[in-house]
């Protein structure tokens, strides 16, 4: 799995990008090989902002989510990609 991080307006920590990383390697067991992960972290003002995309087969799963803490924003986003992921899942099932 290859990631790409980036950090805008913020400095860069090994615990956030740590953090990232365990997160993502969770959804292997929805997506057999997920291919790329896109993770751009960023600050405006007092909000935290968190865009990742994982292009995975051929299909692009991507969210976005802006709180106060840098932390939650990563688990919001988490929460909203493994949920594309299983509908996918089930809607491939189907046909």
């Amino acid at each position: 799995m290859k990631f790409n991080i980036t950090f805008r307006n913020m400095d860069a920590s090994t615990a956030i990008k740590d953090y990232v990383k365990q997160k993502i390697g969770r959804v292997k067991k929805l997506v057999p090989e997920p291919v790329e992960a896109t993770v751009v972290l960023s600050t405006q003002r007092h909000n935290q902002m968190c865009d990742i995309a994982i292009t995975a087969h051929g299909r692009l799963f991507q969210g976005s989510e802006s709180t106060e803490d840098m932390y939650s924003s990563i688990d919001k986003v988490m929460d909203k990609l493994q949920r594309q992921m299983r509908d996918s899942k089930g809607r491939a099932s189907r046909f």
